[in-house]
């Protein structure tokens, strides 16, 4: 039984990278589904599709090699970590990171929510 569902989708992409495997099979949650469509948006997976109750995901690569290095997860459920727009503009001057971050405007990447004005809930940076 799986406590975190969101965290166990991110390190099954993050595993799946580090073994150069094209494909994921999630299961499927709004969470989910959201922080996929984000990643897909930054280029981060090539193509997000929805079967049912799953999630296909295919991992982007760039001359044969994963375009995702690491993630690191930044909020559990037993310590969530909130940024705000301040946080956010200081934070890109010295890092070439994405952060995932959900905001009372839905789920966006970091150049996203800056240019929105939403701060929120840090679920992962991406690197």
């Amino acid at each position: 039984m799986v406590t975190y569902p969101l965290g166990d989708a991110l390190i099954q992409i993050k595993n799946a990278a580090m073994a150069n495997r094209r494909e994921v099979v999630l299961d499927n949650s709004k969470i989910i589904e959201s922080v996929m469509r984000v990643m897909e948006d930054q280029k981060l997976l090539s193509k997000v599709e929805l079967d049912d109750k799953k999630l296909k995901v295919t991992l982007a690569y760039h001359k044969k090699a994963p375009v995702i290095i690491n993630i690191r997860l930044v909020s559990t459920p037993g310590l969530r970590h909130y940024m705000s727009v301040d946080e956010l503009k200081s934070r890109k001057r010295r890092n070439a990171s994405i952060l995932v971050i959900s905001t009372p405007k839905g789920v966006m990447a970091s150049p996203q929510a800056e240019k929105e004005r939403a701060g929120g809930e840090v679920i992962a940076e991406i690197w």
